[in-house]
Formats: structure tokens, sequence, C-alpha cells
């Protein structure tokens, strides 16, 4: 309960401050002019000027509010490091204690974790929405328990209470850390990349655990290679990668004995491998309009370096032309079919027979660069089904079909198998379904499959595209040379540069195009895993997380020869994932969780915030201090106790006011003190 004197006035305070003038000046005059009833006149003024001001007496029923003290509980990922959560628990304990003990004072609990992505400790971020919850005038103080490693120390909010920090950890706690500086994020094959790495140790490094350390390297979770590096130096690492599309380069440094945590002793680097220039040798037999669809569907591609050979005029022409006249150069037969035939990609044979030009040595040259790991792609025309075919050549010990002579020149409509409708090369053309929205082609080479796979068929069923691994390379068959028709919009045209682009590809041995694969995309914690096939089911898939648990997860059919599942991951780090005899290995998170980068705990980022408003940075192990009550203004910390600033809040339940006196007694008063004035005055 509490009272005060208000003021409402019924003119406006100018008014009452001219007319205060007034009286004043007229107490003055007559002050001068000796009227023994100066005063009188001076207390009749000022009870004219109370009754136009209207004091009231205003009483208030108050009720005393409580003081809120917040405490922000850090259970972060770094928090669960050794003994933490333990220390956190007996101090907010203790907390929860002290305050009961205080009056009228209320605890708010907040317990924070991990920010979104990788953005860290947001401890103040947490500070601020929970200060922002509370009424400012009740705030008497707040406390953190953390180990002081936040990532959000320009968010600190304005508090008019002190702040503290129960530090967790220990005195001797030390860590080894693996970071990497630099990486790009993508390389070309067969160059040299700089990647660049730091090993560093944190905190009270033991004797002994200073100098060289292991650290182990491997890619796509291969066996790892160790070498012994040393800490405290950045390092640079050549790294030539080893396939194209994704590279998964793990680094793991030795974990030393007694450190605080060993996920930070792995980094994990995922570079895409690119082919800096693809070399394509294209070999035509003959000028036909299905040649200008071959070079033009490689020279649109501005990463393919294209030779083209081709024989304008075969040996057995005799037209008296002079020999010195057909060409300006001779062409590099032997450097290219015997010298250099390894630095090509691919090798494709359009309408080619042999003539004589390129000898048997040098036909049986490539068949040796294709199970070396080369590609050969033959689109046949006539010419394969004649006795200079090439499959009568060295290179038919490779190729997956053989010619039985017949030439089908009748119109035919291509189709998919159903092998071809789960193959990466033709799965999902564009009117490709089960009936086909596409062309007809005007002639078909009828062949007799020997291996590989029929992915596409033509006239009763006749192998049209077969498809064929051969030793480390690979070998495609097209039994016609009318795939052209579709570029030119014959019948209504089709996919023919789609399909003679992952053609090409296929053969190059792209990532994205092979037949069994497992593979897997990032967002955050979650992942979409592909398991590619040629089979009708696959089984289950297993993943096995950073920390070692494995989870067997089914796969669902979402297309022909393609299942998925979706994982989320429990944590950030590498993932293993297997389903047969396939294996992949794919990173979760960034390669360094920011949690992991400083574990560590210490009070000097929070030191300024704390000392601003006058609190204290106390270690959990050396005992939880006391809580005291200070004034506002004075310090907030001292030797075993923390103090907190009682606010003195109140809530207003209920206000009464009532005039001192009403308008007519302060008039009655004032004519009063003027007659007493007159009368005084009358009697000299």
């Amino acid at each position: 309960m509490s009272g005060e004197i208000v003021f409402d006035p019924m003119v406006p305070w100018v008014v009452l401050a001219v007319l205060g003038g007034l009286v004043a000046v007229l107490v003055a005059l007559s002050l001068w002019r000796g009227l023994s009833g100066w005063w009188l006149r001076g207390l009749a003024g000022l009870a004219v000027l109370a009754a136009l001001a209207g004091p009231s007496f205003q009483r208030e029923d108050r009720r005393p509010l409580s003081d809120i003290i917040v405490a922000v509980v850090d259970e972060s990922a770094s928090q669960d490091l050794s003994d933490r959560p333990d220390q956190s628990a007996a101090a907010l304990e203790r907390i929860e204690a002290e305050v009961a003990a205080l009056p009228d004072t209320e605890l708010r609990v907040v317990r924070l974790g991990d920010g979104p992505g990788d953005s860290g400790t947001l401890l103040m971020t947490a500070l601020s929405e929970a200060v922002a919850e509370e009424p400012r005038a009740r705030l008497a103080g707040a406390i953190l328990i953390s180990d002081g490693r936040l990532h959000d120390i320009d968010r600190e909010p304005d508090l008019p209470a002190p702040l503290h920090l129960l530090l967790t950890g220990q005195e001797d706690d030390w860590d080894r850390r693996l970071a990497v500086l630099s990486a790009p994020a993508f390389a070309i094959l067969d160059e040299e990349v700089l990647l660049r790495l730091r090993v560093e140790n944190q905190g009270a490094v033991p004797a002994g655990e200073e100098g060289l350390v292991p650290l182990e390297i491997a890619i796509d979770g291969g066996e790892p290679v160790e070498f012994t590096v040393p800490t405290g130096e950045d390092l640079e690492l050549p790294v030539t990668l080893p396939h194209g599309g994704r590279n998964v380069i793990q680094f793991r440094v030795a974990t030393g004995e007694g450190e605080l945590t060993d996920r930070n002793n792995e980094a994990v680097v995922q570079i895409n491998g690119v082919r800096d220039r693809l070399r394509v040798l294209l070999v035509s037999g003959e000028p036909h309009p299905g040649e200008r669809t071959w070079r033009n569907l490689l020279k649109s591609d501005s990463s393919v370096d294209l030779v083209h050979f081709t024989i304008l005029r075969p040996p057995e022409k005799q037209d008296g032309v002079p020999v010195d006249e057909l060409s300006l150069i001779a062409f590099p037969t032997r450097e290219l079919f015997l010298d250099k035939v390894d630095e090509f990609d691919l090798i494709i044979f359009d309408r080619y027979q042999r003539r004589g030009i390129l000898p048997a040595l040098y036909l049986d040259n490539i068949r040796r660069y294709v199970e070396d790991g080369g590609a050969v792609l033959i689109a046949a025309g006539p010419d394969f089904a004649t006795a200079a075919s090439l499959y009568r050549s060295p290179l038919g010990e490779i190729l997956p079909a053989a010619p039985t002579s017949r030439v089908i020149e009748e119109p035919f409509l291509p189709e998919l198998t159903e092998l071809g409708r789960r193959h990466p090369v033709t799965q999902g053309l564009t009117g490709g379904g089960a009936e086909p929205e596409w062309g007809r082609w005007l002639r078909q080479i009828e062949l007799d499959p020997t291996g590989g796979q029929v992915a596409m068929t033509g006239m009763d069923g006749g192998p049209l595209l077969v498809l064929d691994r051969v030793g480390e390379g690979r070998v495609a068959l097209l039994g016609s040379d009318h795939a052209w028709l579709w570029s030119r919009g014959f019948d209504g045209g089709g996919p023919q540069l789609e399909l003679l682009r992952r053609l090409a590809h296929w053969m190059m041995k792209e990532p994205e195009l092979d037949e069994e694969a497992l593979d897997a995309t990032a967002e955050g914690l979650s992942m979409t895993v592909t398991r590619r096939t040629l089979g009708d089911s696959v089984g289950d898939l297993e993943v096995t997380a950073p920390d070692g648990t494995v989870t067997t997860l089914p796969m669902e059919e979402v297309a022909p020869g393609r299942f998925q599942a979706d994982v989320t991951g429990p944590e950030m780090g590498l993932y293993r994932l297997a389903e047969g005899d396939q294996e992949a290995v794919i990173a979760l998170g960034p390669s360094a969780p920011r949690e992991f980068e400083q574990t560590v705990a210490t009070g000097a980022v929070l030191e300024e915030a704390v000392a601003a408003r006058r609190g204290g940075i106390r270690n959990i192990a050396d005992g939880v201090p006391d809580l005291r009550q200070v004034r506002e203004g004075r310090p907030a910390a001292g030797r075993g106790w923390l103090g907190i600033t009682p606010r003195g809040a109140y809530l207003t339940a209920d206000v009464t006011t009532r005039p001192i006196l009403p308008a007519w007694a302060w008039l009655l008063l004032a004519a009063m003190l003027s007659l007493g004035a007159w009368l005084r005055e009358g009697r000299r």
C-alpha cells in the first residue's frame, strides 16, 4: 500500500504558471507598498491556484512480484564430452536449490541444443529469446551453464541485471583436431590437386603428444594409406583423383591418449572428378547422311577433341587422278592407330569396312586398347554384313554380335527391350514407353548375339543395339546406319541426340551411366540413396553410421531398374552404404562440424560480456558458488558467490484517488484569507 499527491488541473499548466506569476507580482507590490496583509493576500492567491490545480491524494494497492533468474543450459554436442553432462546437471541442481532458498525469486531454465545446420552453439540467441519472454523489470540475473564455446556472441542481449557463466570442463582437458584448410570442389582427372591440411593440438597437451603423428588417407572407403605428419604446421597434400564423378577422400589422424574426443580427428572432402578433354576418334568408311550426325554430336560438346578419319576415295576407285593431287598432307594412320591409340577415350567406326587401309595389326592394337580399358562403338551399315566386315578382323574377338550377312531394307520401329528399360543408356528415352512414339528406321543389319546385353530391338525383335564389357573396356554395336533419320524428323523423329550422347558417355565410363551402381545425394542430415540395376529386385540397404552402428532399410522401386531409400542420419560424418556387392560412401554435414572445431572449455569468449554486467565466471570443477542478493550497481561476484539484483517489481491491484479539498472549500479558504487581509489592513 502506498500513496502520493497527484494533480488534475482545470486549466493548462501554462495558464497556471501565468496566474502564479501574476499572484507573485501582486504580493510583491503589496509588500512594496507596506501593506500588513501582504502575506494573507499571497496565501489567498495560492488557494485559488490550488483550486485550479486540482490536487488529490492517490493511494495504490500494490502486490509485490517475484524476481526472475534465467538459467541457460548448454546441451550442444561439445557439452556431451567427458564429464560435462554430469557437471551441468550438478550445477543446475545447486542453482535450483539456491533460488528456492531466496525470497520471492523464480528460476526459468532454458535448454539449448545444436543450432540448425552447422551453425554451432547459439547461446546468446537462446538467452535473448528467454529474456524477451519475461518482463524486463523482474529480471534479477542470468546464469549460463556452458563450456564457453558459442558462435553468436554478437547476439548478446541488453540485460538490466548481472550475467554469470558456470564453466564446465577440467583444467587438464586437451584435444587434437584435423582441419581441412582448403580443398577444391572440382578437379581434372589425371592431374594433381593440392589439399591443405593442419593437425593442431588444443588445451593442456601432455608430454609426448606433440611432434609427429600418424595420418591415414582413404578414397571412397578403400584401404587407407598411412603417413607421418607434424602437428601445428600447414600441410600440402597432392592428390590425383582415380575416377570421374564424386570422389570421397577421408583423412584420419591418430587419437591421442586422454583427448576429449576423436570426432574432430577425422575429416571428409568430396571432390568431383571431371575430364579436361574427351578425345574421340571417328573413323568413317564412306560419306553418308549419318556421318554429319556423328560429327555434329561430337563437335557440339566443347569438352570433346574430335579427330575425324574419313575415307573419301577407296583404293579400288580408278578415276585417273594422280595420287599426289588427292590430298595436301598424308593422314598419320600409323601414329593414330598404333602409337597414340591409347590417348583416345572413344573410337567410333561409322560404316567402316576393311579395304586394306588399316592393316590387321592396327585393328588388333585397337582390340588390345579395348581390353585395357578403352571403348569402341560400331555404327554398322551394309558393310558390316559383307566379307570385308570388321567382324572378320581382329576386332571380331570383342564384338558382342555376329552379322548373318542379311541386310533388311524395310521400315521398322526401334523398341526398348525389358533390359533396355532398365539400362541407363536407354532408360527413360523420350517416347520410349510401352508403345514407342518415335519414328521408324529404314535399314537394319541382322545380328546374332554372342554375348553382351541387347538394349534395343528392330525388325521382328532382332537385336539393334548390343552393349558389352570386354576386359577393362566397353564395346557397343548399333545394327543400323539410320539413326540420323530421327534427327531429321522423319516419321516424327526421335531422341537421336540423347541416345547417342548417352551411348558415347557410357562407353567413356561416366559413373552416372553405370548399369550396376549405388549412389547417394545429401542435403543436410538427409540423403537419398539410389540403386541402379539390371535385375528385377534388390536387397535391403545397409547403412553404417560414423559411430559404427548398422541400420538396414528396404529399398523401393521408383522406376524400372531404379530403387531408392530416404535416410536421415543421426549425426554428421561419413556414412558407408552397401547393397549386395555395391558399396558407396557419403559425407553428411560439413567435413568438420563447427561444434568440434574448438572443444576445450574457456570463458574468454564471454569474458567481456560478463564483465560489462558485473558478473563472474566460475569453474564448476572448483565447486558451484552460492547465490546472494546485491544492490543494483554493486559488484555481483565474489569469492565463492555470485550475485543477483532484487528488482522490487510489483503489480498495482487497485488505485483510489480523493481530492484534498473540494473546489468550493478552496474558494472559501481564498475568500477568508482575502477578508482577513482587508480587515488587518483596515485597522491602520
